[in-house]
């Protein structure tokens, strides 16, 4: 259940750039591009995303 949420697009650290008229997708703790359905160890989810998880009885990081 937990790859259900595990990706960037859920993470409160994905956000955009904009690079010559384009959004590009970025971590924005690392400073890094990356794409929604990427995955790393790092991954903190939103607190909407933090919610929907506990209500479905899945521990979120970093409690588990």
């Amino acid at each position: 259940m937990l790859n259900h949420y595990h990706h960037c697009a859920s993470c409160r650290h994905f956000g955009f750039r904009t690079e010559a008229g384009k959004k590009i997708p970025m971590c924005t703790r690392l400073g890094y591009d990356t794409r929604p359905e990427y995955q790393f160890k790092c991954w903190d989810p939103k607190p909407r995303v933090r919610r929907a998880m506990e209500k479905k009885g899945v521990c979120p990081p970093p409690n588990c």
